[in-house]
């Protein structure tokens, strides 16, 4: 199946390329690959499976859907299981949002949310011109990548995000949030600045493909007073933060923030394809059929996507998660402590990234700095049972000497070693990060204290095997 795969499909295919299984079972977890092989699956969909795999609730709102004898596709029209998703979705949205909000369906794809709510936007204002953020991604549509990092569409103007470690201004901290906020505030002020009226501002509060970099909740809430103060539509793109996904139902809640759009997709369909665009009733200027979709009214995701966000909201596994990510956190930066070759850990809830970097880089390891230390300067090692969120408000992060302006060059050949090792021991992880060096760890709500324990174990092990073949790596070029 692997050789006909690779004859048949695309060269744009990518988890297929550094995930060579051949999954036929699954469940929360845990995935069984044609040979056999157990594996646990820290990818979970790219953060789709909230719930883990062919959860009990989800298998059973499917099923009820197939017993009934209800249509499956019926375009735009109104359902008792479209109904009772829509009521149960605002139920969780932030209150001040949920009480004058419309939402709108469209393809299936998190990609097509965010082309919707450009489009609407734009509608909304008259406008055109988008604000975005270096690191940023938002799909793979030509709107969608227009606003992700690393486009050159003129329409769109790239403002910094803030971020600890490899600080654009070179401090990090509340300090370097403060002078991005500035620096946006001076974009938009500037008569000069060559960027007209822009139609809205999109954001990440944890940029996930970005290298798992949470936004400090201060600066969250200057974008929010920056954007309500200029009448500019501020949409918060929630596809993969939200659902409980960092340690809140949605990741903009840990900073009070209530955006005007909220752009959603991956796991409110339960592990199903769904995507929405929820917004305040003050923008729905479209006409009818302004914008559509044939794949718009999919029934069996819209019952699993209403029994997994019921089921993350009744058992509380949003605090859960904050909790459990946080100890994990904890334990991945007593690794760091033993680890030259990582240079930071950071992330929110049960949203883990470890960013990896050449550790023979410059005199004294990692910049002199220590740069996976907390925010009191400590290692934190090995505090799994009273681990904290370190690094304030905008989740956890590498805040020690020289992490914000000497940090070594990202190793992205190790971290694809280290990705490599942990399939060897039954690990499924993801790579991401501006230079493919951030190892990404995006397990299940579900995930319990012994399934963390396994799963740190075994990254831990490959993570060593992957430094120590490093080592002895024939020497190269100078990178």
């Amino acid at each position: 199946m692997l050789r006909r795969q690779a004859q048949r499909e695309s060269a744009a295919r990518t988890y297929a390329r550094s995930l060579p299984i051949v999954p036929v079972r699954a469940r929360g977890l845990t995935i069984e690959g044609a040979d056999g092989r157990r594996y646990l699956d820290c990818l979970s969909g790219a953060g789709t499976l909230a719930l883990g795999h062919n959860h009990p609730v989800v298998l059973e709102a499917v099923r009820k859907v197939l017993d009934s004898g209800a249509p499956l596709h019926v375009l735009d029209l109104a359902t008792p299981v479209k109904d009772a998703f829509v009521t149960e979705l605002f139920a969780t949205l932030p209150a001040k949002l949920a009480a004058d909000a419309r939402i709108q369906f469209c393809g299936p794809a998190g990609t097509d949310a965010v082309e919707a709510a450009l489009k609407l936007v734009r509608t909304a204002t008259g406008r055109h011109g988008v604000l975005a953020f270096s690191g940023a991604y938002h799909g793979m549509t030509a709107g969608a990548l227009d606003v992700s990092g690393g486009a050159t569409d003129v329409r769109v103007a790239r403002l910094p995000y803030p971020r600890d470690y490899r600080c654009p201004f070179g401090v990090g901290g509340e300090r370097g949030a403060e002078l991005a906020a500035r620096w946006t505030e001076t974009v938009l002020d500037d008569p000069k600045s060559g960027i007209p009226d822009p139609a809205g501002m999109i954001l990440e509060p944890v940029q996930g493909e970005g290298g798992v970099i949470p936004a400090p909740d201060s600066w969250l809430r200057r974008m929010r007073e920056l954007t309500e103060a200029r009448s500019i539509p501020l949409i918060a793109d929630e596809i993969q933060t939200g659902v409980g996904r960092t340690g809140a139902f949605w990741a903009v809640d840990h900073a009070g923030v209530v955006p005007d759009v909220m752009v959603l997709s991956k796991a409110i369909g339960g592990s199903l394809p769904l995507a929405v665009v929820v917004y305040r009733a003050e923008l729905d200027a479209w006409e009818p059929g302004a914008h559509a979709g044939t794949f718009r009214g999919n029934q069996l995701a819209m019952a699993a996507g209403a029994a997994t966000l019921a089921y993350v909201r009744e058992n509380g596994l949003a605090e859960r998660a904050g909790l459990l990510g946080a100890r994990m956190i904890a334990r991945l930066q007593g690794l760091a402590a033993a680890h030259p070759c990582v240079g930071d850990v950071r992330g929110r809830g049960l949203m883990l990234g470890v960013e990896l970097v050449d550790p023979e880089y410059g005199t004294g390891g990692r910049g002199g700095g220590g740069a996976a230390a907390g925010s009191d300067g400590s290692a934190g090692a090995g505090a799994w049972d009273t681990g904290t969120e370190t690094a304030g408000s905008g989740g956890t992060g590498a805040t020690g000497p020289g992490a914000h302006d000497l940090a070594p060059p990202p190793d992205p050949e190790l971290a694809l070693a280290v990705q490599r090792q942990c399939l060897d021991r039954g690990l499924i992880v993801e790579l991401g990060g501006r230079h493919n060096a951030v190892v990404r760890l995006l397990p299940p709500l579900t995930l319990t204290d012994e399934q963390a324990e396994a799963v740190l174990d075994r990254f831990a092990d490959a993570l060593a095997a992957a430094e120590r073949a490093h080592r002895t790596r024939p020497s190269g070029p100078s990178r």
